[in-house]
C-alpha cells in the first residue's frame, strides 16, 4: 500500500481498509483546516510531504503528540497536521480564485488584515454586496472568489498566474510551491481531479507517443518532476534549477535535464 494514500496511522485505520489491515478501525471525524497553510507531515513533527490550505476538508483518523493523522478529501493524501489547525466541518460555498487574497476584519481596504488566503482555499460566503464577500471570519474581496460550481476554464492559464513564484519543496501556494504543487493547484482550480505528487500524477489521462504533437495542458514527466505545456513547444514548471516558476522551451529543458544526469522524459500525458 502507498503510505501517502493509505488511511492508516500505524495504529488506527479508516473503515475503508476493513479486511485489508489488522488494526483497530474508525470512521474518523470530518474537519476543516483553519490556517492559511498547513504542513502535512509524514509523522508527528516529521518531514513535510505536502501543504494543505484553509478550508480543506479532511477526515481525522488518529491523534498523537499534539498532531492528528488525517486524509485530505481533495486527493486522498494522508499525513499528520497539528491539532490546533483543525476546525469543525462547516459548509463552504466559494473558493479563492486568485493566486492570493486577504481576509479582512471589515469591508474596507483600510481594515485590519487578519491573514492571507491562497488559490483553492475554501470559505462560506454569508453575504455579498458585489465588492466584499462576508464570511464568518471576516471579509474577502468578492472578485477574488468563485462559487464552487464554477471552475476555471483552463489549467494552463491558472499555472501562468504563478510565474515567478518561489520554489518550495512540498509547497502548494504562491508563497512557495514545487512542480507537482503547481500542477495540482492548476488542475483542481479547473475542477479536474489531481493527486499531489508527480509520480501519482503520471497516471492522469492518457499516454501520448513520443512523437505525438503536444498541446496546451499536456503534462511532461521526468523522474521526480512534472511540467505543463503552454503550447506545442513551451512548458511551465516550478523548478529547483531556477528556484521559481518559469516558462521554458521543452527541447531546451530536455537537453538541460539530460546533461545534468537527471534522465530523459519518462512520460507524456494528456489529462
Amino acid at each position: 500500500m502507498d503510505r501517502r494514500l493509505t488511511p492508516f496511522s500505524g495504529r488506527i485505520a479508516h473503515v475503508s481498509l476493513r479486511g485489508q489491515i489488522d488494526a483497530p478501525l474508525t470512521e474518523g471525524k470530518a474537519a476543516r483546516l483553519t490556517r492559511p497553510l498547513v504542513p502535512l507531515l509524514r509523522s508527528p513533527g516529521g518531514a513535510l510531504d505536502r501543504t494543505l490550505l484553509f478550508g480543506d476538508a479532511v477526515t481525522v483518523i488518529d491523534h498523537d503528540q499534539g498532531h492528528a493523522f488525517v486524509q485530505a478529501a481533495k486527493d486522498g493524501y494522508c499525513g499528520w497536521v497539528e491539532e490546533t489547525t483543525l476546525g469543525p466541518d462547516s459548509p463552504v460555498t466559494h473558493r479563492v480564485a486568485t493566486p492570493a487574497t486577504h481576509l479582512y476584519a471589515g469591508p474596507k481596504v483600510q481594515a485590519e488584515m487578519r491573514h492571507p488566503l491562497y488559490l483553492n482555499s475554501m470559505v462560506q460566503v454569508l453575504a455579498d454586496d458585489g465588492t466584499w464577500a462576508e464570511t464568518a471570519l471576516g471579509f474577502v474581496p468578492a472578485t477574488h472568489l468563485a462559487p464552487l460550481p464554477q471552475p476555471a476554464a483552463d489549467p494552463a492559464s491558472v499555472a501562468q498566474m504563478f510565474l515567478g513564484a518561489p520554489y518550495l519543496w512540498g509547497g502548494n501556494a504562491i508563497s512557495g510551491l514545487d512542480c507537482s504543487g503547481l500542477v495540482q493547484l492548476s488542475m483542481l482550480a479547473a475542477g479536474r481531479p489531481c493527486p499531489g505528487d508527480s509520480d501519482l500524477q503520471q497516471a492522469l489521462g492518457r499516454a501520448l507517443a513520443e512523437d505525438a504533437p503536444l498541446q496546451r495542458g499536456d503534462l511532461i514527466f521526468w523522474k521526480g518532476h512534472v511540467a505543463m505545456m503552454l503550447d506545442g513547444m513551451t512548458m511551465i514548471h516550478a523548478t529547483a534549477h531556477r528556484m521559481r516558476v518559469i516558462t521554458e522551451p521543452l527541447d531546451a529543458a530536455i537537453a538541460r535535464i539530460l546533461s545534468k544526469g537527471e534522465g530523459p522524459v519518462t512520460a507524456r500525458r494528456r489529462p
